[in-house]
């Protein structure tokens, strides 16, 4: 009865209680040279998200152990809440894919496009989103940005 209470109060004083949810935490494994990363970590930290930052030299491989095919790879490899996800993905994509838990590996988008978040410059064609088949098959669309 008083956690009730105590939830109300804090409704009413426009308060959410804060939940487990809340704060997707994640890994990011980057090249140690890459800033782009970090603006990308900003981004998602200022998003909600609770990074943790892994320089590594070996991306190639984490990225093959998550099933990441070579063309499909982008500038880091992110680990949250089971998921690979690959490259400058919008949060809102992120959000979905947590939200909608698909039986896949993760999300990647490929390369690094200007204008995505991290990315300077401005965006100038839609950002394809692939998912990552778990059974190594071929990716396919999951977002268009």
């Amino acid at each position: 009865m008083s956690r009730m209470i105590f939830a109300i109060v804090l409704m009413i004083a426009g308060i959410a209680p804060a939940h487990a949810g809340d704060s997707p935490k994640a890994t990011l494994y980057k090249d140690p040279q890459c800033g782009c990363c970090e603006a990308y970590a900003g981004y998602l930290r200022r998003n909600g998200f609770d990074i943790t930052i892994i320089p590594t030299n070996d991306l190639e491989a984490i990225n093959r152990k998550a099933g990441v095919p070579e063309e499909f790879e982008g500038c880091h490899a992110m680990f949250v809440d089971g998921y690979v996800i690959d490259g400058h993905v919008p949060v809102n994509v992120v959000r979905r894919l947590l939200s909608e838990r698909p039986k896949i590996a993760g999300i990647t988008l490929p390369g690094m496009p200007a204008g995505s978040p991290g990315m300077g410059g401005a965006k100038t064609e839609s950002f394809v989103i692939y998912g990552l088949p778990k059974d190594g098959g071929r990716p396919t669309v999951y977002a268009t940005e």
